[in-house]
């Protein structure tokens, strides 16, 4: 078992997610980084336009969705534990790579654990701060990383774990 922090950027919510970029950072500290070419800058969200797109690398580095997959796949290994900020989008973002649900790889877990209620339920302990790169998914990735161990810490010293 091994943790994995992550973070999606996609430029609609509904009823489709639109994969742009997905970051994962492993507990280990291995960073994974892709930017999907199968997405289309012109039909995002305007805030994404804005917040998201200035901030990807030049599309000559982005990667189709199979290979996104299957680079995934072989990054996350056999039994990861996947941690998010307000992970419920990002789930199904990264679940969408795959398909439908049972085309899912048994490797991927089904669930993504949140940091943002875990935050919650230790009552809301003060948190590292974000300083640059919010809405660049690696960047974010980071932070969720960095807010989970603050958090761990504060569970340990309850006598919790997580």
């Amino acid at each position: 078992m091994a943790r994995f922090f992550y973070d999606a950027e996609f430029g609609v919510t509904a009823p489709d997610l639109t994969l742009i970029s997905i970051g994962v950072v492993s507990e280990d500290g291995r960073e994974y980084y892709a930017v999907s070419s199968e997405f289309d800058p012109m039909a995002v969200h305007p805030w994404v336009r804005d917040n998201v797109l200035p901030q990807l690398p030049p599309a000559a580095t982005w990667k189709p969705r199979s290979t996104i997959r299957a680079e995934l796949l072989e990054f996350l290994g056999s039994d990861p534990v996947l941690w998010a900020w307000y992970g419920a989008y990002d789930h199904v973002a990264l679940c969408q790579l795959w398909g439908t649900m049972p085309e899912l790889p048994r490797a991927i877990p089904r669930f993504t654990l949140d940091v943002r209620q875990l935050w919650e339920h230790l009552g809301r302990p003060p948190l590292p701060e974000q300083t640059s790169g919010r809405h660049d998914a690696l960047a974010d990735a980071r932070h969720v990383k960095a807010k989970w161990e603050a958090l761990a810490e504060k569970a340990y010293s309850l006598g919790l774990a997580v």
